[in-house]
């Protein structure tokens, strides 16, 4: 029944995507104006999420909302699938994704992500990526907007430590701006590498923000070790299982 409904719900994101081809056309006439666009994008957004709940039977809760910085901030996340990728737009809405440059290139949405605006970054280039994700940063922040990053550079598994990439650091310094982590589940019910997603209820945990100025020891601790240890919640249950 879950292949089925995967299959279902990989149609419906096809053709619900599909619709969006005629707002791309008529906002690039307009010039791409960017608050239009990242409605639209948050509509695509919420419009995944409603077929993940009703086809898939996919949902999500929040812990720790309460935990959300009024100002811009700075949230890194662990990167378990696809889903917290698009979750994020309605999640925290005015938010600045980093990205790798390979998720602009699909079709129709790329379009979107990438005029969001979002941070789009070629890992390849080293320190001209680098220079990019924090004068870009900063821009949003002037902006009023959070920067959201998943420092672990690509998905992993769930039974998986969280190795940060050093990037996530140097934008913390250079940033300074407080730090909320956040913890999430999702590789349970959408594997990295697969198009199979299963029912379930996807948790997104935020958790202590720290302040800006710690040492890169003390946010290292803060945030990665933090995140680690939130998910130990649901490896036990996976390690028994396997």
């Amino acid at each position: 029944m879950s292949r089925t409904r995967s299959v279902i719900f990989n149609l419906y994101w096809a053709g619900w995507t599909g619709l969006f081809a005629f707002p791309l056309v008529v906002l690039a006439a307009l010039g791409s104006p960017a608050k239009p666009i990242r409605a639209f994008t948050r509509l695509w957004s919420r419009g995944i999420l409603f077929g993940l709940r009703h086809i898939v039977g996919l949902t999500y809760v929040e812990e720790g909302r309460e935990r959300i910085p009024a100002e811009p901030c700075l949230i890194v996340a662990n990167h378990q699938s696809a889903w917290e990728t698009l979750a994020f737009l309605t999640l925290v809405p005015n938010v600045a994704i980093v990205a790798k440059r390979e998720l602009v290139a699909i079709p129709i949405v790329g379009w979107f992500l990438k005029r969001s605006p979002m941070i789009i970054i070629d890992r390849a280039n080293g320190t001209q990526a680098l220079r990019i994700m924090i004068d870009e940063s900063r821009a949003a922040v002037e902006q009023g907007r959070s920067i959201l990053m998943f420092p672990e550079g690509t998905r992993g598994a769930i039974d998986e430590p969280v190795q940060f990439k050093r990037g996530v650091e140097l934008l913390y310094t250079k940033l300074g701006l407080p730090v909320l982590p956040v913890a999430v589940n999702s590789g349970l019910y959408w594997p990295h590498g697969g198009s199979r997603h299963r029912p379930g209820t996807v948790v997104v945990s935020y958790l202590s923000a720290l302040a800006p100025g710690l040492s890169g020891a003390e946010f290292m601790r803060g945030t990665q070790e933090a995140i680690d240890t939130e998910l130990d919640r649901w490896r036990e249950p996976v390690l028994q299982a396997g």
